[in-house]
């Protein structure tokens, strides 16, 4: 093994194939098939279409990671593979395809969790996280505040969404205006022409008396969609883009406030967003002015590292394989609840040793 773990990570917890080649915290590859135009017409993601995608899409889009990392697989030091959380059938055809690799390979297996990895992929942005770190994870399926003492063994949630997350209200309210799916880039997309400030719609969990660190966005989205209704049953126009503005800066607002206040109450001088809202322009603009404010170090990954993808997964199984991390047994299942408290999901034995040295993989 080089002094660099050089592990695959796959990622099939949503609609996106992902497929990343690590090299200790240097990315070399990653590849994703995206199957949203598939659910579009949905207006949503379809679990059953989703799994459906991963099948036809997971050997092409590994072979096409390796090659691009100019690596063979049988120079790999370890597959790493979300096992939750997300959606159980299309966690499944991740996970059993990394069993199938690892196992043809002879290489170690890691099932990692879907939300530290979105922490992990920040190393290969800006190097080794620091420890400890305050993380604000913002995507369709979670708005979570987690402070992180070591990636691999202690993340411990703070707070998060008691109902909508943040990018499934994104999602609503760009349906209730007819922008399309998925909805936080086109929001974020009119929002830039719109005035914040045209209406002021309300920031959830923000009294004196409710919780420090939960996030809760239904009342919002519920606020937003009447606003709308009144509007087009008064036979009024929607101002569509400062529609999209308020609402966009209801969310970011709160987001960052809390995200703020909770590395101040923590001591805590880090703080990493990651999440595919996490490539909101508004979020990352607000987020920066308030941390410089408190003195606090901002990190956030471009954009591409921020949605689902492979090379989250591989940073996150890189760092197993660096710190000496027990790999998983091959009885591991997908998770559709897998709770952040457990980075990942190690075994009772090193099943390694129970495959032959003979490479199965041609």
């Amino acid at each position: 093994m080089a002094d660099e773990p050089l592990v695959l990570g796959i990622e099939t917890s949503c609609d996106e194939t992902g497929v990343g080649v690590v090299r200790g915290t240097t990315l070399l590859a990653d590849a994703v098939a995206s199957s949203v135009d598939e659910h579009a017409r949905f207006g949503g993601v379809v679990p059953e279409v989703a799994s459906r995608a991963h099948l036809e899409a997971m050997v092409p889009t590994i072979d096409r990671a390796l090659k691009e990392a100019g690596v063979s697989a049988k120079d790999l030091d370890g597959i790493a593979v979300t096992a939750g959380p997300g959606l159980a059938g299309a966690l499944l055809v991740g996970v059993s395809a990394a069993k199938a690799y690892a196992y043809a390979l002879g290489k170690p297996l890691y099932g990692v969790n879907h939300l530290a990895s979105h922490i992990c992929v920040d190393q290969l942005e800006h190097g080794p996280l620091p420890e400890p770190t305050m993380a604000l994870l913002v995507s369709g399926g979670h708005s979570s505040l987690l402070l992180s003492e070591d990636i691999t063994s202690d993340v411990r949630p703070l707070g998060a969404t008691i109902d909508d997350a943040a990018g499934e209200a994104f999602d609503k309210i760009a349906r209730v205006l007819n922008l399309g799916f998925p909805g936080g880039p086109v929001i974020d997309r009119y929002a830039r022409e719109g005035d914040p400030e045209a209406i002021a719609f309300p920031r959830g969990l923000t009294g004196p008396r409710d919780p420090a660190y939960d996030f809760s966005f239904s009342g919002l989205k519920t606020a937003v969609a009447r606003w709308i209704e009144a509007r087009r049953a008064a036979g009024e126009e929607v101002p569509v883009r400062d529609v999209a503005a308020s609402f966009q800066e209801a969310v970011v607002d709160v987001l960052t406030r809390k995200a703020v206040r909770a590395c101040k109450d923590e001591g805590v001088e880090h703080l990493m967003i990651g999440g595919g809202v996490a490539a909101n322009s508004r979020l990352r603009e607000l987020a920066r002015h308030r941390c410089e404010a408190a003195g606090i170090e901002l990190r956030v990954p471009r954009p591409k590292l921020c949605t689902d993808n492979g090379a989250m997964v591989a940073a996150l199984g890189a760092e197993m394989v660096a710190r000496g991390r027990s790999a998983s047994s091959w009885d591991l299942s997908a998770d559709s609840s897998l709770p952040v408290t457990d980075p990942h999901v190690p075994g009772n034995h090193d099943h390694v040793h129970e495959v032959s040295k003979e490479n199965l993989y041609s």
